[in-house]
């Protein structure tokens, strides 16, 4: 009969790798690669070489100043089947494109594409401050 000694080797062999593994992983490294010993915790990180610089947050006017422009144009040539959710719009902000195509459309029968072009710009911006001069949408964000 067996007592389990070939289950208490295999299960000592298992802790000695997993505190060799352990202690391979406390000690730092050197110039060379090679082990400097055990951190004390003492040591302060380095800091980065090159930090990255923080991305900078969009203003909501101006995203929705560019969402717009860019929607407006697309519609304009027929290039979207208009619905708003696919676009990634809020119900404020298609309410918005509408009026800015359709005045965009109006330019561009009495006129010609450069200045309806200039016009979706103009509008777009006008309209996307107006709803977002406080930061967040006027009437709450399904107004």
């Amino acid at each position: 009969m067996t007592s389990g000694g070939a289950l208490t080797k295999a299960g000592a062999l298992g802790l000695a790798l997993l505190a060799a593994g352990l202690a391979s992983g406390c000690g730092g490294t050197g110039p060379g690669g090679g082990a400097t010993g055990p951190r004390t915790g003492a040591e302060s990180p380095s800091p980065p070489s090159s930090p990255s610089p923080s991305p900078a947050a969009t203003a909501p006017a101006q995203l929705c100043t560019r969402i717009i422009g860019y929607w407006s144009r697309r519609t304009l040539t027929e290039d979207t089947y208009g619905d708003y959710q696919s676009m990634g719009l809020s119900d404020g902000q298609y309410e918005i494109l509408r009026k800015v195509v359709d005045a965009a459309r109006a330019e561009r029968e009495r006129s010609d594409a450069r200045t309806a072009d200039r016009l979706i710009d103009r509008r777009a911006r006008e309209l996307c401050e107006e709803r977002y001069r406080n930061g967040e949408p006027t009437g709450g964000p399904w107004g």
